[in-house]
């Protein structure tokens, strides 16, 4: 399997940084695309430097290479997931605005009918953040926010991350065992 990891500069890098490990586990080829927020964010939200999360992935790319290889329908991937979000970006990829690396993998993403989760990070959502996100679902964009269980009673953040990072493998059909499933205590 081969997944597109985009990491915008949205609150929540750590999600991103979560599911590029668990990729690297579970020996996923990644394609790792993040912003210039993202990389700012990670300094400012986490222990980790960018370096770091660099090694995570099978291969990088600046978000300004526009002859990236993830850039072309021709270059096969499984799909994409922009893991935080921004609402700039989910909007970007709403409107056909191939600005940055991410918007233009996620818009390939979309030509090429391959699976695209975007785990949006914003609160309060505006009409038009609602409006840009109904006009992915219906292109059949998998919009995922990493909205906090309960059920599991998470223990800590890690275990609520966790849960959100799953969400997103089960949508690719990949086996693992981030979170307790309901009905199976």
């Amino acid at each position: 399997m081969r997944l597109v990891i985009g990491i915008t500069g949205s609150t929540g890098v750590i999600y991103g940084i979560r599911m590029l490990e668990i990729l690297k586990k579970l020996n996923i080829e990644t394609h790792l695309i993040m912003s210039e927020w993202a990389e700012k964010c990670i300094s400012m939200e986490t222990d980790h430097d960018v370096e770091y999360v660099k090694s995570l992935a099978v291969t990088i790319s600046n978000e300004n290479n526009m002859a990236a290889s993830v850039s072309s329908g021709t270059h096969k991937t499984d799909g994409m997931i922009v893991i935080p979000c921004s609402m700039k970006t989910l909007s970007s990829i709403a409107n056909g605005y191939d600005e940055t690396l991410v918007a233009r993998s996620a818009g390939v993403t979309l030509k090429e009918s391959r699976k695209l989760i975007l785990v949006a990070r914003e609160t309060p959502l505006t009409a038009i953040n609602l409006e840009n996100m109904l006009k992915l679902a219906r292109l059949g964009v998998i919009i995922l926010p990493p909205v906090t269980e309960f059920y599991t009673n998470p223990s800590s953040i890690d275990s609520m991350v966790d849960h959100i990072v799953g969400k997103c493998l089960d949508q690719f059909d990949i086996e693992h065992d981030l979170f307790t499933r309901w009905g199976s205590k």
